[in-house]
């Protein structure tokens, strides 16, 4: 803010759409006369957790120079995932039929039955149909809290994905069991260690009689003490907001009305 400003030429803000107003105004106090601002965002993402919603309403103000980008790179332009994500954006039906090659829609009505199709999906279906791991698929739902919110969801996926075994050393935590094999996000950045709010590796070791335990964050392994495990819970399944600017190779979605 004014007390702690930003001497710079330039300043570029990414996700952009995931600032909220108090962070914006402490931003515009921090920056002096003359330094030039870019944002940088999508305003179709979800909008900040805090209150407003900064990108849309600067760019609908028609106060300032705005570029759009319009080529899609994530997926090839006849994915059933860009067709749909347009009909979102304009408001209409998506297209739930199966004969898509990346897009399907699998219906059931039961939590039971939705957490077993999930799990046959993740652990037996999936991986073949796209040549990937069961850790490389990620589960997103749009609730922490609820039958299929996140903390529900991940007791679950671990008995079946990564179920106990004499093999696997484990211990407490402040979510429960964490064991060898687990899959797991830091949740805020360190700086000392290099990794980041968001960072999603798997549990190599854990040492018993150290009280330490080893995250392999993508060839980046990183030992954490027993009182840095607050930042660690469990990835099987995450929120779609702490998800956002992520790359998954197959994402399932489970959404259910009550």
């Amino acid at each position: 803010n004014q007390d702690n400003p930003l001497e710079t030429d330039v300043v570029i803000i990414d996700e952009m759409s995931m600032v909220d107003i108090y962070l914006m105004n402490a931003l515009l106090k921090a920056i002096a006369v003359g330094t030039r601002l870019i944002l940088v965002g999508d305003v179709n993402q979800l909008p900040s957790v805090g209150p407003g919603n900064v990108l849309k309403d600067i760019i609908d103000s028609e106060c300032f120079q705005v570029v759009r980008l319009t080529k899609i790179f994530r997926q090839a332009l006849e994915s059933d995932i860009i067709k749909n994500a347009h009909l979102i954006n304009e408001g209409r039906q998506i297209e739930l039929g199966n004969k898509s090659q990346d897009f399907f829609c699998l219906k059931r009505y039961d939590v039971q039955q939705i957490l077993g199709v999930m799990v046959l999906l993740i652990r037996d279906k999936l991986p073949k149909f796209v040549n990937a791991r069961p850790y490389d698929i990620q589960v997103l739902t749009p609730m922490r809290k609820g039958e299929l919110g996140v903390e529900r969801l991940n007791p679950v996926l671990q008995h079946y994905l990564n179920p106990p075994s004499p093999d696997k050393k484990e211990r407490e935590f402040h979510q429960g069991v964490i064991r060898e094999g687990d899959k797991v996000m830091q949740i805020r950045n360190n700086y000392d260690k290099e990794v980041f709010n968001g960072d999603i590796g798997i549990i190599e070791s854990v040492d018993l009689q150290n009280r330490t335990l080893k995250v392999n964050f993508d060839q980046h392994v990183v030992e954490y003490e027993s009182s840095e495990l607050d930042e660690l819970v469990h990835a099987y399944a995450t929120t779609i907001h702490k998800a956002q600017g992520s790359e998954y190779p197959i994402v399932v979605m489970p959404v259910l009305m009550n």
